[in-house]
């Protein structure tokens, strides 16, 4: 008897061949996770900023943005609230009573106030000798509730505090693009102050 030996036509080659490799994939792709895709970003944009003069009869002027409505108290307190961003920018103003040390310590008390929540903080200093304007802008980064603050004094008769705030649970990433941008107009407040006497 001839022994015979058994050859799989082109056919069953083929169907071997697929089998093999779906096979091979369905037991390869088993052994990564899969992930799902993150959220996208909301893009934020604002638009460019247009300034007015504050009209009063405090002992100081500036500029503030046309997206913002300033309300001025009988103290010389302003609150310069942006209805769009849910913020607002409240100032504050104390004359110079021989206390320029405390009034320091105050606004900086303000500051470190809010660094059991901040990651980090620092200054800018600012200084405009021929308009007498000396301070510095402070930015606390982190989950604070006061993410920026300035205070701007002449040293002798005036000075001014401002603390920005945000009517949402602090989150610095989730606003951090409207903190640049009212940062943006805090330093234009700062470069336009000039006190009437």
């Amino acid at each position: 008897m001839t022994k015979r030996t058994f050859i799989p036509s082109n056919l069953f080659r083929k169907e071997f061949l697929i089998l093999t490799t779906a096979l091979c994939f369905l037991i390869t792709s088993c052994n990564e996770e899969t992930l799902p895709k993150p959220n996208a970003f909301l893009r934020l944009t604002y638009d460019e900023a247009n300034y007015q003069k504050v009209t009063s009869n405090c002992p100081y002027s500036f500029d503030f943005s046309d997206i913002a409505k300033a309300n001025l108290n009988d103290k010389c307190w302003i609150n310069i609230e942006y209805p769009s961003l849910k913020a607002s920018l409240n100032i504050t103003y104390r004359p110079i009573e021989d206390n320029l040390k405390e009034l320091l310590q105050e606004s900086e008390k303000l500051t470190y106030k809010h660094s059991i929540k901040a990651d980090g903080i620092s200054a800018q200093p600012y200084e405009n000798v021929i308009k007498k304007v000396y301070g510095s802008l402070l930015e606390v980064t982190g989950n604070a509730a006061s993410p920026l603050q300035f205070h701007l004094t002449d040293s002798v008769k005036h000075f001014i505090t401002g603390a920005l705030y945000f009517e949402v649970q602090p989150n610095y990433d989730s606003i951090l693009p409207a903190i640049k941008y009212v940062e943006k107009d805090m330093k234009h407040l700062m470069e336009t102050l000039e006190w009437k006497n």
